[in-house]
């Protein structure tokens, strides 16, 4: 059984899962409005760190100035994770693989060229200075694949180690903000200046976010398994193929992704779906779309971007992480800035914390090129 044996989250809320989930809970949002921030014309609400905050967390971690902020974020959180229970992740047995939709892309910006070549750009260049800090010298895998990155890295762990490719699978899922991406999702008219309010009647967009996250993954036996232990159950991934940036009408990706992990699962044993909620227009009501087509518009759902933001190629990660925490405590945590039901189909949704019954939750995510995943997670015992 593919076993979660340590996790960590680095954001804007702090640094650790407990700690992330803990400011979620009490309705903490790291979402802020920032206006002329690096010169862009147009307003934007996002979840971005506090910048003296993170230079000290960087300074304690002992990161020099040969690595960029993106690698020194996804190094930090891995630290944290494999600290927590002293996992030795320096053998070829053990596989890194990093997530990201953006990597080192604000090194292309003019006052970054002179500190920089093309070689760092390249996300396998980061991908083998961040696994070398732990002094693993195996190739690591790279996932890019748009705002699924986070979650089919957590997938594709999941099969390495039922293949027996790995006894240990390291994922990283990390992504930061610059000019580029804020004003490439301005473009798209897709960001708001206001806070986000998934599947509201009011939504006008996005608000972008950035962190990092790890989760450890091993096999284990179920004699092994404990009664505090997450199992990955089922995946799936789908590409619909219907738009570059517009997601299906139909919801088929995200539909068949979700039928594919229930398959033979009793819908009511299911305590709610982590859903990707980036409160644009199109997302939520595709979302919406396939969960009545799966069967599922009576289960309960949420939405975290109001807390963290989107944040990009970390969402599928981090938010299946804050899930995980919010159902040990017995907890569906409330969609923040929801109030009145935007999208045509019903749906079993909430601004408000409400009690979970089991411990069994899928994570759905959706992103540009039409790729969709969906991962099924049970805690044992």
């Amino acid at each position: 059984m593919v076993v979660k044996v340590a996790d960590s989250i680095l954001s804007p809320l702090g640094l650790g899962s407990t700690e992330n989930y803990n400011a979620v809970k009490s309705g903490r949002s790291a979402l802020k409005r920032y206006e002329g921030k690096w010169g862009l014309a147009e307003p934007f609400v996002a979840s971005c760190f506090d910048e003296d905050v993170l230079a000290n967390i960087f300074d304690r971690s002992g990161l020099g100035e040969d690595y960029t902020r993106f690698e020194k974020m996804a190094i930090v959180a891995t630290a944290h994770a494999l600290g927590q229970k002293a996992i030795d992740v320096s053998g070829c047995d053990t596989k890194f693989i990093i997530a990201s939709t953006k990597g080192n892309v604000h090194l292309l910006a003019d006052t970054q060229k002179k500190h920089t070549d093309d070689d760092r750009l390249s996300l396998l260049t980061a991908a083998r200075k961040i696994a070398k800090w732990f002094g693993n010298s195996t190739t690591p895998l790279v996932i890019s694949n748009a705002c699924v990155s986070g979650l089919y890295a957590q997938i594709e762990a999941m099969r390495i180690l039922q293949a027996g490719r790995a006894e240990t699978v390291v994922v990283i899922a990390a992504d930061m903000l610059s000019p580029f991406i804020v004003s490439g999702f301005q473009a798209f008219k897709s960001v708001s200046d206001e806070c986000c309010r998934p599947f509201d009647c009011e939504r006008l967009g996005l608000n972008l976010g950035e962190a990092a996250a790890c989760m450890v993954f091993q096999n284990k036996s179920k004699s092994e398994v404990g009664e505090s232990d997450w199992v990955a159950v089922s995946s799936a991934v789908f590409n619909d193929a219907y738009h570059i940036s517009h997601p299906s009408k139909s919801a088929e990706g995200s539909y068949r992704a979700l039928t594919k992990v229930m398959e033979g699962i009793d819908p009511e044993l299911i305590s709610m779906v982590n859903l990707h909620g980036t409160a644009t227009m199109f997302n939520d009501e595709m979302e919406a779309v396939a969960l009545e087509r799966a069967g599922l518009s009576n289960i309960p759902v949420n939405s975290l971007k109001g807390y963290l933001g989107h944040t990009l190629g970390a969402a599928g990660l981090l938010e299946t992480l804050v899930t995980m925490s919010a159902l040990e405590d017995g907890i569906v945590l409330g969609t923040r800035g929801f109030s009145e039901l935007g999208v045509s189909r019903k749906i079993n949704i909430s601004a408000e914390n409400r009690k979970a019954v089991g411990k069994r939750f899928i994570k759905l995510i959706s992103g540009f090129g039409g790729c969709n995943a969906a991962m099924m997670y049970e805690m044992i015992g």
